[in-house]
């Protein structure tokens, strides 16, 4: 590699408002000084590798964060197998041997609350590193207003508050997953739905009913209602299932991906003490979604 770069690190889970301030900013940097915006992440949660009983809830998986990255940011991106060996490097021996040495790094610029390298080190050492690394180091400001994190988002979406997690990631929350055969209870009161089977690192929102957009291969957006839950009417102690019932459609997607971006949670999940009080529950759920699709179209 032999331009010189501007450098920023982070993992980006969900690729939110957040991260996409401190990678603007990487960007007028880079502009100023005649660099290339390089933002570096790695191919695992971190805390997989440090905590071994650690099971990531991410709010992208890796390709969909790759693919928000690519739309977001107009600089390259570098994924790092995140090691054994990667996570003893101190953060001096980090910005050495990865940021100068194999990346051509002349400017580092760190989330305002972002530290990385075994150890860690305050603000002023990161300073001082970059002296002796021939490494520019800059603190990038904060997005004004409310604080937005990745975990942050991910409690609100875990409690089923879709709108303000929406809002702090500056898109729909989405999950896409391929369609599995399921029971077919909801095809015989009225409303199929298409069950979804998801890459398990993935987070899900809170149990209940919600009102979503279904992105389906074909490139067309349906409106639709979706609920997760244990299916408490239908089953005990069953296991969470995800299934989606997509409004004015009809045709067959086993097999098929799909993707659904939430809009807004309509209710918790109920037990019902049959399908005909279930069936008048979905009716009214159905009558609800439709009705903010048509203020959020």
């Amino acid at each position: 590699m032999i331009y010189k770069t501007a450098v920023t690190i982070g993992f980006f889970d969900g690729v939110h408002l957040g991260h996409r301030f401190l990678l603007q900013q990487l960007e007028d940097l880079t502009e100023a000084k005649g660099l290339t915006p390089v933002a570096v992440t790695f191919d695992q949660h971190p805390r997989t590798v440090v905590q071994k009983d650690f099971v990531p809830s991410l709010l992208t998986t890796q390709e969909e964060k790759l693919a928000l990255l690519s739309e977001h940011f107009n600089g390259k991106v570098v994924v790092l197998p995140f090691t054994e060996e990667l996570s003893t490097l101190t953060a001096r021996e980090f910005m050495q041997t990865i940021l100068r040495d194999k990346l051509n790094a002349k400017l580092l610029l760190m989330g305002y609350n972002h530290k990385f390298g075994h150890g860690g080190g305050t603000h002023e050492q990161f300073f001082a590193w970059g002296k002796e690394t021939d490494i520019e180091v800059i603190v990038a400001k904060a997005l004004e207003g409310e604080k937005v994190s990745s975990s942050r988002i991910r409690n609100l979406i875990t409690t089923g508050d879709i709108k303000c997690a929406n809002t702090m990631l500056g898109y729909q929350y989405f999950l896409t997953g391929k369609v599995t055969e399921g029971k077919q209870i909801g095809r015989k009161i009225g409303f199929p739905t298409a069950n979804l089977s998801l890459p398990k690192e993935k987070l899900l929102p809170a149990c209940g009913a919600y009102t979503v957009w279904v992105r389906l291969p074909d490139g067309t957006k349906h409106g639709g209602m979706l609920c997760i839950g244990h299916r408490p009417t239908i089953e005990t102690n069953g296991e969470i299932s995800i299934e989606v019932h997509i409004f004015d459609f009809n045709g067959d997607l086993y097999e098929t991906s799909i993707s659904i971006d939430f809009i807004e949670k309509i209710r918790n999940e109920e037990h019902f003490d049959s399908l005909e009080e279930l069936q008048k529950q979905l009716t009214l759920d159905a009558a609800t979604a439709k009705e903010i699709i048509i203020h959020s179209a």
